[in-house]
């Protein structure tokens, strides 16, 4: 999983960056600090790996990562030159989801770059600086695709009928990700590689006065308002600060904020259930380890994760329930009971099956 951060100067961006990627990307209260594009990797949290790397004696846990773009923000303008943003949109146009960061806190210390806060604003003037690039570079395809139709090929045709229909749609100010397509629109799409095609989350950086609940009057209009993604709250700042502390010390700091969790495992969540990806285990006295899939991937796709040669000499695979392994204890228990199946290659792969692939190549 990929995610290109987005937002403007100085509402948190690098803050949430380094406190999720542990990449210390440089922070500082003036715009267009981050004047290269950060790239950090961000471990997520499982606490199944620990239960499997006991259980089964494993010498290693790899758990599964998600992969975080930081770009430098964004101004109004961005798009014709303004700031240094615009210099790396292209660092995000390869990523599966956008995180909008949006700064819903006051504080006078921290400089607006608009001079007030108004998430919706700022979230208005992103979208419009996304949309001017995608509409940059649809202009470039279909300039592109001008000179190729004249082949008569029927798939050149196609790219052209719906690069001018994205065109439109970006000319009403419209986002590309609420343009309605067929299944053939949304395949071909994809090779455009837009900006404002991938879904997005909004991420709220609040005030650590906000907590517990992480609520106020600016998450409560970005809520309302923001229908096509979703709103995720965080204090960037105690995400920042959890990163200095030990695990013990973390969970007793969050105790007494009245925090169940970081805010990372929050936005990683919310980031699976938003792309329908899923996780399956592996177990062994090697490693205990973690893949992630696409929901819906069937037994052989989910062995291709592992290796192509997984796939293609797929057999069966010997399936077991995490929750089952968690509440019997042991995997002998668990085979008695008769809840450790051989599937075949419709089985649908479900989060948290604990999988063993044969295979013959």
């Amino acid at each position: 999983m990929k995610l290109g951060i987005v937002g403007l100067p100085n509402v948190g961006k690098s803050t949430l960056f380094n406190a999720i990627t542990k990449a210390c990307a440089e922070v500082a209260n003036y715009p267009f600090c981050t004047i290269k594009p950060n790239v950090g990797v961000a471990i997520v949290p499982d606490k199944r790996l620990d239960f499997l790397k006991k259980l089964y004696n494993a010498k290693k846990t790899v758990p599964a990562i998600v992969e975080f773009v930081d770009i430098a923000g964004l101004v109004k303008g961005a798009s014709k030159g303004e700031g240094l943003g615009n210099q790396f949109l292209t660092h995000i146009r390869e990523t599966a989801a956008i995180v909008h960061v949006v700064r819903c806190f006051e504080s006078k210390d921290i400089t607006h770059v608009m001079g007030g806060v108004d998430p919706l604003r700022d979230i208005e003037i992103i979208d419009m600086e996304l949309i001017l690039s995608d509409m940059e570079s649809i202009l470039k395809r279909l300039e592109r695709l001008e000179k190729d139709v004249r082949l008569n090929d029927k798939k050149i045709l196609a790219q052209k009928e719906l690069a001018i229909k994205v065109k439109a749609h970006l000319n009403d100010a419209k986002p590309v990700r609420t343009l309605e397509l067929n299944d053939d629109e949304k395949t071909m799409i994809k090779d455009f590689f837009l900006i404002t095609s991938k879904p997005v989350l909004y991420v709220c950086n609040v005030s650590e006065n906000d907590l517990p609940s992480m609520e106020n009057k600016y998450t409560a209009v970005v809520k309302s308002k923001t229908k096509e993604g979703q709103v995720i709250p965080i204090c960037a700042k105690i995400e920042a600060e959890l990163l200095e502390l030990s695990e013990n010390d973390q969970e007793a700091f969050l105790k007494d904020l009245g925090l169940r969790e970081p805010g990372l495992n929050r936005l990683i969540r919310a980031g699976y259930d938003l792309l329908g990806l899923a996780t399956f285990l592996t177990a062994g006295e090697a490693e205990a380890r973690a893949w992630t899939i696409k929901k819906g991937f069937l037994a052989p796709q989910a062995a291709g994760v592992i290796h192509s040669d997984f796939e293609r000499g797929f057999i069966r695979a010997e399936v077991m329930s995490f929750d089952d392994l968690f509440r019997l204890g042991s995997e002998k228990i668990v085979k008695d009971a008769g809840l450790l199946r051989s599937e075949g290659k419709e089985y649908l792969v479900k989060d948290g099956d604990i999988i063993e692939f044969r295979f013959n190549v």
